[in-house]
C-alpha cells in the first residue's frame, strides 16, 4: 500500500479551502471535491439526537407529502367578523405575538389604522393612546386563526377576507384583500386616503368579488401558481402574471353580478399588480397547515414576522414559536429612502417561501432583480441553493428555466442546522416611522437562533 502510494497516481479529496484544490487544478492533479460545511455554531449535539430520531424519515415524508398533495382552492370573499369571529377592539396580526410596547413602527401605525377604520378613535394620536392603555383591545397572531397578513398584516372585523380551502384535506384558510403599494394600510399608513380605500375595499370590493365567486364557482389556486410561475411570477414580490390569470377566470363574472360597478373593481384590481399575492398567501398557509402535527417532523410549516420578532414553527412541535430579532433587508429603495428608513423585516407572507414559492423560486422570475436588486445569476443561485435546505420538489410548482424542475419545498430544521444555509427571502420594506408606507424591496436572512431553538426543541421531545 506504502509503494502504490508513492508511484501510483495520486487520489485527492479536498474538503473545505477552495484556494488548495484551485492549487492542485493548476498542477492537473485530478480530484474529488466534497462540499461539506460545518453545522451552524453549538448544535452538534441537537443535530445528532434529531437525525437519530427513529421516526423522523417517515414522519417528514408524511409531513412534506401532506403539504404537497394540497389543492387550495379560492372559495369565498367573507367579512372578517363573520368567518374569524372578531369583534370591535379585537385584531389580528402578522408575525409571532407581540405586545403594544414592542411594536414595531410600521405595526403601529397598521393598528391606529385599523382603530380609525373601525371608528373606534377620531384621530390617530387617539388611536395610539388606547392601543397603548390596552382597554377594550386583544391584540393576537393572524397565524393562530388559520389566517395570515402580508406585512403589518393587520386585520379587523370589518375587512372582507378570502377563504381558501384545501380540497384535499378539507383545512382552510383566510387572508386580506390586496390593498396595492405605497401608502397603504399594511405597511403602516394611515391617512385619510387609506381610510376611505379600506371603506370602499369593505362597501363595493368584498361584496362584488363575493357575488362574483359565488357565480363562477371556486378557482383553483394550484393551477393559476403553476402557470404564474411559467410566465415569471415568483409569487411573492413579483404577482403580475398570476393576476392577470385571475382576472382572467373572474372578471366575467364580476360583470354579471355587478354591471354598474364591474368597471371600478376591474380597473382597481388591474392598477395592482399584486392582487393575487393574498390569495397566493393563504394558499399557501392552507398547504402548510396540512402538514402540522405530525411528532417527529421537523419540517417548517411557518415563517413569520412582526417588525421586531421572526418567527417559525415546525410540524412536530405544535404550536410554538420559535424566534430571533428580525432583520432589516438589503434591497433597492424608493425615491430619496434608504437603510435609515427601514423597519425590521415584517409580514407573513413569508409563508409564500415555506410553501417553496417568493425567495425559494426565484429562478422562475429573473425579472424580480429589478425589484430585489442583484443579478439573474442571483436568482438562480437563490433557488438552487435551496434545494439544500427543503425534503423534497413540488410535483405542480415547475421552473422552466432549471428544465421544469419542481420549486424546492419542505425546509428541514436540521437540513438548516446541518449545512449552516438560511432560508432566502424576498419582501418588501417598510419604513420604520408610523405613517410612512412602503420604502423599498429586497433580500432578507432569518436569524439563526430560531432554527438553532427549534432544533433543541426536537432534540428535547
Amino acid at each position: 500500500m506504502t509503494l502504490s502510494m508513492l508511484y501510483g497516481e495520486p487520489r485527492v479529496v479536498t474538503v473545505g479551502a477552495q484556494v488548495l484544490g484551485e492549487a492542485l487544478e493548476r498542477q492537473a492533479v485530478p480530484r474529488c471535491e466534497v462540499d461539506w460545511r460545518p453545522p451552524l455554531p453549538g448544535t452538534a449535539a441537537a443535530l445528532a439526537r434529531v437525525l437519530a430520531d427513529p421516526r423522523r424519515e417517515g414522519a417528514n415524508a408524511t409531513a412534506v407529502g401532506r403539504m404537497l398533495a394540497a389543492r387550495p382552492m379560492l372559495t369565498g370573499v367573507r367579512p372578517a367578523h363573520a368567518v374569524l369571529g372578531l369583534r370591535a377592539g379585537e385584531f389580528f396580526h402578522a408575525g409571532p405575538p407581540i405586545t403594544w410596547e414592542r411594536a414595531s413602527g410600521p405595526m403601529r401605525g397598521a393598528l391606529a389604522g385599523a382603530m380609525l377604520f373601525e371608528g373606534l378613535a377620531a384621530t390617530p394620536e387617539e388611536a395610539e393612546d388606547r392601543l397603548a392603555s390596552g382597554e377594550g383591545i386583544r391584540l393576537d397572531s393572524c397565524h393562530h386563526h388559520r389566517t395570515v397578513g402580508p406585512m403589518a398584516g393587520v386585520v379587523s372585523p370589518s375587512m372582507w377576507m378570502l377563504e381558501v380551502t384545501d380540497a384535499e384535506h378539507g383545512g382552510t384558510a383566510y387572508c386580506s384583500l390586496n390593498e396595492g403599494l405605497g401608502k397603504v394600510l399594511r405597511y403602516g399608513a394611515y391617512g385619510p386616503e387609506v381610510i376611505e380605500r379600506l371603506r370602499w375595499m369593505g362597501e363595493v370590493l368584498g361584496p362584488v368579488l363575493a357575488a362574483a365567486l359565488e357565480r363562477c364557482g371556486p378557482l383553483d389556486l394550484r393551477t393559476l401558481i403553476a402557470q404564474a410561475l411559467q410566465m415569471g411570477d415568483e409569487l411573492h414580490n413579483r404577482n403580475r402574471a398570476a393576476t392577470s390569470l385571475l382576472v382572467r377566470e373572474i372578471a366575467p363574472a364580476i360583470v354579471e353580478a355587478a354591471p354598474d360597478r364591474a368597471a371600478e373593481v376591474l380597473r382597481f384590481i388591474n392598477g395592482n399588480d399584486h392582487f393575487f399575492l393574498n390569495a397566493g398567501m393563504a394558499a399557501a398557509k392552507v398547504s402548510a397547515d396540512a402538514a402540522r402535527g405530525v411528532p417527529g417532523s421537523s419540517l417548517v410549516v411557518a415563517m413569520a414576522r412582526n417588525g421586531t420578532d421572526f418567527g417559525i414553527q415546525v410540524s412536530g412541535l405544535g404550536d410554538r414559536w420559535f424566534t430571533g430579532p428580525a432583520g432589516v433587508p438589503d434591497g433597492l429603495y424608493l425615491g430619496g429612502y434608504g437603510p435609515d428608513d427601514a423597519n425590521p423585516d415584517i409580514g407573513d407572507s413569508t409563508i409564500t417561501e415555506t410553501a417553496g414559492l417568493g425567495g425559494f423560486a426565484m429562478a422562475a422570475a429573473p425579472a424580480i432583480v429589478r425589484f430585489v436588486g442583484g443579478e439573474v445569476s442571483d436568482a438562480v443561485a437563490a433557488t438552487t441553493s435551496m434545494y439544500e435546505i427543503t425534503m423534497a420538489e413540488h410535483p405542480a410548482y415547475q421552473i422552466p428555466g432549471l428544465g421544469f424542475r419542481g420549486t424546492p419545498a419542505g425546509i428541514d430544521v436540521a437540513l438548516v442546522a446541518r449545512t449552516g444555509s438560511l432560508p432566502v427571502v424576498n419582501t418588501g420594506i417598510a419604513g420604520r416611522i408610523a405613517g410612512t408606507g412602503q420604502v423599498g424591496a429586497g433580500l432578507v436572512s432569518p436569524p439563526a437562533e430560531a432554527f438553532t431553538a427549534a432544533l433543541d426543541a426536537l432534540a428535547d421531545a
